[in-house]
């Protein structure tokens, strides 16, 4: 039978394998075992997988070799599922004489269980292993290592390494890997000294694994003594570790060092010369990459289609259209497959980088019918740039073409629906969701922050407690759309329960924390998150002291504000600019004008929001001349103003009485102009009775549509005060035809540690004849500190007003604390 061999090798297509089975047939040599198992291998070679079943089930009397050899048919063409119930219904059967050989049959089933991912089948498999007695097989103990690593099962490809009778040089290897492929680095490297120390030398493989944990935790010290070790042993010819350490070292941020260990290669391979572009574009150096790239031409050295995805990513993140389409023709010259699962979706992200929409769009047209990444690339590039409808509309083509979204092309559209305020187009592919049974954080997150930006908090919070195991993103992401839709209790409550139940706290839940405490005015629980900050030395961080900024000042400490902004190292403009908020509420114009012309002396450039920071002091404080003087100064700094400047300036000038200078304003703007800029004016002509005004603009007020309820109310109150009754029923009617409803307003009182809140006329807070007491005695208090104060009469109750004219004097809190027993009131 060993003269058939090579007949076998020289098969080169199913006809001649199919006669030499008819020879053997002929001759009844198919009834030796070798001669059939040979037959079984190569079909499933051929790609005739049931041809192999075939050979097997008609053989009279197949052992556990050639069973083995029909299990691995089957593993080759990753039919993983197959593998496992093959077994298992041949032990169902009892035919122990086939699976007897397990020490052959083991690590392919093993394999199998890795391939399904499924931890359950591995543990089953495990147990069966055990109970065979083949756990002292060094073989299948490594086979069981390399499981539990792909299946992240870190606890059990520990124990099963602790246990092993004998450790090689393979299952060290093995047990460094699982750590290192599964993001436990540091463990890793743990394991890698404590194979050191037994004696045990490693080898090229371990080396790969050892490098990839230095890169990844950047420790460069480390990654010197690889590569010593590297040259010491004579290794440096090995083509794939010299690859893996030049990527280390341009990780490590050493890039020198990687283009001095690149240059010092003899022989370059195509894989080596990627890794260098690799690490140039990972390091922002996309110009030095095309230059590598170029060089790599004229060695002769031919790229593939990861190079190609390398240059192209360089070319897009430069904006090098040229360069760009020069790399497409290299790849439609040299027969590159353009669909391909990773060049497809990378000439997507370089034309869409270069804005050229319509390129992409027929890059998707022609290869993206089976690519779901290509479909994704053009989606989130839609999302991330605004353009919502484009990524709705374009999601929903792919679904139409019967494309089976991912998680990346959900969490996109759904990303695109909330930015859109699109929230049926949400609720579909929520619905999508549900229909798939698609259990996937990723998607939960972003259907979570979807809902909470269109103001469905209650459904956000529904999907949060349907989550089991939620991680700290989940937790995250529904405290921010507490915070955001002013349910500021609802956010601490859970920050309160992440801290008791002793859950991960990271820098996003701090802010979304103080950004609750600063709606609620919650200043001893801003306090106390500030103690938490620092306990656990997240007191650098510029974001969260930032934000302590805003808080202590949008809770009358602004003493405290200014001394956690003093102590902020790297101030960022966002710093300055809240700084500079923080002195205008309290209406200190002069500290305020300070700090601008500070920060402009230290090289800080101001933007949009902190001229509307400064425009925002000067109209507190009623400093029409400064008003003026920054807003016109504006285009200095290569600023436009938008809306909201506009609408500060004209309120500024309207409440100062030049109604004609701030309608001359509204006529200069040479874009739609909004409700609030009209609102501003209006305002003004109510204070200084320009009804005048109001007349002359009417054609104006009516065109505009909006859904700021505010603006109507005003509006339909002027007119009502200067007795046009029908045009202000008719401004109403506007209103309620559009299904607005004007929101009332509410104060908020804390009293020991408690948040209490209450609107006009609400009677249903303890101790409000105490609190009503205080507000009578509240306006003479007032006056004495320069502020307006009115007193109206609702519901038998005595209610106050408060215009502060230059918000000067916080000190109103302690004398008002003192008035009700040292209970702090916010209004």
């Amino acid at each position: 039978m060993t003269l058939y061999m090579p007949l076998f090798r020289s098969c080169s297509t199913l006809r001649q394998l199919t006669q030499l089975h008819s020879h053997l047939v002929t001759t009844g040599l198919h009834n030796d075992p070798l001669a059939s198992t040979k037959l079984i291998e190569s079909y499933s070679q051929m790609g005739s997988l049931q041809s192999s079943r075939l050979v097997f089930y008609t053989y009279p009397s197949p052992d556990s070799f050639m069973f083995g050899v029909l299990i691995k048919c089957y593993l080759w063409n990753h039919l993983f599922h197959q593998v496992l119930s093959l077994y298992n219904h041949h032990i169902h059967m009892g035919s122990s004489h086939l699976t007897q050989n397990s020490s052959f049959l083991y690590p392919s089933l093993i394999r199998a269980a890795s391939g399904v991912a499924d931890l359950v089948v591995g543990r089953k498999l495990h147990g069966r292993i055990v109970k065979s007695g083949f756990s002292e097989d060094r073989v299948i103990g490594t086979s069981l290592l390399g499981m539990y690593g792909e299946l992240s099962s870190l606890s059990d490809a520990k124990k099963v390494f602790d246990e092993m009778c004998q450790r090689d040089l393979v299952s060290w290897s093995s047990v460094v890997s699982c750590y290192v492929e599964n993001g436990v680095y540091r463990e890793g490297l743990e394991m890698f000294r404590s194979m050191v120390s037994e004696g045990i030398r490693p080898d090229s493989v371990t080396l790969l694994s050892i490098a990839e944990a230095c890169a990844k935790i950047g420790c460069l010290r480390l990654a010197k003594s690889v590569h010593g070790y590297v040259i010491r042993e004579g290794m440096i010819g090995d083509g794939s570790l010299s690859n893996s350490l030049i990527v280390m070292y341009s990780q490590c941020g050493y890039l020198c060092k990687a283009k001095w260990l690149f240059e010092s290669l003899v022989d370059r391979s195509t894989s080596c010369w990627t890794s260098m572009i690799s690490s140039y574009n990972q390091n922002e150096c996309f110009e030095e990459a095309i230059g590598v790239f170029i060089k790599m031409q004229d060695s002769e050295v031919e790229p593939n289609e990861v190079t190609m995805i390398s240059v192209l990513n360089s070319c897009a993140r430069l904006g090098c259209l040229k360069e760009g389409k020069s790399v497409h023709c290299f790849v439609l010259r040299n027969a590159m497959d353009a669909a391909d699962l990773d060049l497809g979706p990378a000439l997507i992200d370089f034309y869409a980088a270069c804005w050229k929409i319509s390129s992409c769009e027929k890059l998707l047209h022609l290869i993206g019918n089976g690519n779901v990444v290509s479909w994704n690339t053009l989606i989130s590039f839609y999302a991330r740039e605004g353009l919502n409808d484009k990524a709705m509309v374009l999601f929903a083509h792919m679904v139409a073409k019967g494309l089976m979204p991912d998680s990346y092309s959900l969490a996109s559209s759904i990303s695109a629906s909330a930015s859109a305020g699109s929230i049926q187009f949400g609720q579909q592919i929520h619905g999508h969701v549900m229909k798939r049974g698609f259990v996937d954080e990723f998607v939960q997150n972003s259907l979570m922050d979807m809902y909470s930006k269109c103001g469905f908090v209650d459904s956000a919070y529904t999907i949060f407690n349907k989550i089991r195991n939620k991680s700290i993103v989940t937790w995250n992401c529904m405290i921010c759309g507490f915070s955001q839709n002013g349910i500021s209790l609802e956010a601490l409550n859970l920050f309160d329960q992440m801290y008791e139940n002793c859950l991960e706290i990271n820098e996003v839940t701090f802010l979304s924390a103080i950004q609750a405490c600063s709606n609620l005015g919650y200043l001893d629980k801003g306090k106390w998150i500030h103690h938490k900050i620092i306990v656990t030395g997240n007191q650098n961080d510029v974001y969260i002291n930032t934000s302590l900024v805003d808080m202590y000042a949008k809770c009358g400490d602004l003493q405290t504000a200014r001394s956690v902004f003093d102590s902020i190292h790297g101030k960022s403009v966002v710093s300055w600019s809240t700084m500079i908020a923080a002195h205008g509420i309290h209406g200190q114009i002069n500290a305020a004008i300070s700090l601008f012309t500070k920060m402009v002396n230290s090289h800080i450039k101001p933007n949009e929001v902190t001229f509307m920071n400064i425009l925002s002091a000067c109209r507190h404080a009623g400093s029409v001349e400064e008003g003026k003087l920054y807003f016109n100064s504006m285009k200095d700094y290569g600023i436009v103003p938008n809306q909201e400047h506009f609408s500060s300036i004209v309120d500024l000038l309207s409440r100062a009485g030049d109604i004609n200078g701030a309608y001359a304003i509204i006529k200069s703007i040479h874009m739609p102009v909004d409700a609030s800029i009209w609102g501003a004016l209006l305002n003004g002509c109510r204070i200084h009775g320009r009804m005048d005004v109001i007349e002359n603009i009417g054609e104006e007020l009516g065109r505009l549509s909006t859904d700021d309820t505010g603006y109507y109310t005003l509006l339909s109150n002027i007119y009502a005060e200067g007795g046009k009754w029908y045009e202000s029923r008719k401004v109403r009617s506007k209103m309620e035809g559009m299904g607005l409803k004007k929101v009332p307003g509410y104060s908020t009182i804390e009293i020991d540690r408690k948040i209490y809140r209450f609107g006009a006329g609400d009677t249903s807070e303890w101790q409000m004849k105490e609190i009503c007491m205080f507000l009578e005695n509240f306006q003479s208090l007032t006056q004495e500190q320069g502020c307006d104060v009115e007193c109206y009469m609702y519901n038998n109750s005595t209610k106050a007003v408060m215009l502060f004219d230059d918000f000067s004097s916080y000190n109103l809190q302690r004398e008002a604390s003192n008035c009700i027993g040292n209970k702090s009131v916010l209004l």
